[in-house]
């Protein structure tokens, strides 16, 4: 990582862009900041009037909706932050409608769920409305739809759902408007003086890690941590991502422009969509433990599974099913889309390919997880 100013072409040159606004910006001490929205709004048309394509990933249904109801809270239990997600969604789009409407553009309501994008059809979907929704010049709004997603209210952000989408969209960089001026070297307290802000992070490493640990600030149901992971998500799309204030003014035309504003996540190597969303979206129904020649076999060599090396299936899975890839000292190594249940593998751990129409009765093939259908979680070392 480095704190040297530098030129951002990626970010100038991106044709198709995410841009994720956290509630941290959207709401002050808990009440709607209606300003932004018009901010967004003057921001994201100027782009689309440069015949660039964006995506707006909005946070603030739930503040909306505890508003609305004459809450001080944002509810205190899931059934309450449901119906204020309920009530709140509304009033979002309405307020993004309104904004938009008045530079001459037209918002589309888009609400998703993990649960939905975890299968492949719906996820494919999915791709083809934010497609045609772009072609179409509209500006869609999307937001997790915390009326029935329990998990995301608990646990989830708009963080990984951005990069998810990027994916989704096959976007060229990722914006993350936030309360903070971005990543900064050690994290900021009250009593020193400010740190340096890192300009550029070429990749996530552990140190990258520790300066976002400890942060004072709140970033609603994220934090920086859950950040860094959009980041990494967006990085393996071989996409951009900038972390930066999106109370700033002109945040965002800036950083679309290239301006070193902020902080800038390179691109990694990226996978293909299919590898992306096996990787990233999909949750896991099992795991094989493997031993360690097929370790070997899977991260150096880009090779199949097989069931001679697979010592352990925990969990219970179908044909089909993604399930999770362990070394024997519980490494994730990769994930994959199984050819057999998770019965029928446990009949064929450590045994020989041949052998499988004699233990089975019937083939699916040589492989447990063939390598097409398999995505690596660690780099091959050099």
């Amino acid at each position: 990582m480095s704190t040297q100013k530098t030129e951002r072409p990626e970010c100038s040159e991106a044709r198709r862009i995410v841009v994720k606004v956290g509630s941290g910006v959207l709401t002050r001490d808990g009440a709607v900041n209606s300003r932004i929205f018009s901010e967004i709004a003057r921001q994201v048309s100027a782009l689309r009037d440069q015949e660039r394509e964006v995506i707006v990933v909005s946070s603030g249904a739930i503040a909306i909706g505890a508003r609305d109801l004459g809450w001080d809270t944002p509810g205190h239990s899931i059934p309450e932050k449901q119906a204020a997600a309920a009530v709140g969604q509304i009033g979002l789009i309405d307020l993004y409608r309104k904004r938009f409407a008045k530079h001459g553009h037209v918002v589309a309501q888009v609400l998703v769920t993990r649960a939905g994008l975890e299968d492949r059809e719906r996820f494919l979907n999915a791709r083809h409305t934010l497609h045609k929704l772009l072609e179409l010049g509209v500006v869609p709004i999307v937001n997790e739809n915390d009326t029935v997603a329990t998990d995301e209210i608990r646990f989830g952000d708009n963080d990984r759902l951005s990069a998810t989408i990027l994916n989704l969209a096959a976007a060229d960089l990722l914006v993350i408007l936030t309360d903070v001026d971005g990543l900064f070297r050690t994290p900021p307290r009250h009593d020193t003086p400010r740190p340096a802000l890192i300009d550029v992070v070429d990749e996530i490493t552990a140190d990258v890690e520790h300066a976002a640990q400890g942060s004072p600030h709140s970033f609603g149901r994220g934090g920086m941590t859950t950040k860094l992971e959009a980041a990494r998500i967006a990085a393996h799309g071989g996409a951009a991502t900038v972390l930066c204030n999106g109370r700033t003014k002109n945040a965002l035309l800036r950083v679309a422009a290239g301006e070193p504003l902020g902080t800038l996540f390179r691109a990694g190597n990226r996978l293909t969509s299919r590898k992306h969303w096996l990787a990233f979206t999909t949750r896991t129904r099992g795991t094989l433990v493997v031993d360690e020649g097929a370790v070997s076999a899977l991260v150096s060599h880009g090779k199949s599974l097989l069931g001679a090396g697979v010592t352990e299936v925990l969990g219970n899975f179908g044909i089909g099913d993604p399930v999770a890839c362990e070394a024997p000292d519980g490494r994730s190594i990769a994930r994959g889309l199984v050819a057999y249940s998770s019965d029928e593998i446990r009949r064929i751990t450590g045994i020989s390919a041949h052998k499988i129409p004699q233990v089975l009765g019937y083939s699916n093939g040589d492989a447990v997880i063939h390598r097409d259908d398999l995505v690596l979680l660690r780099e091959p070392p050099e």
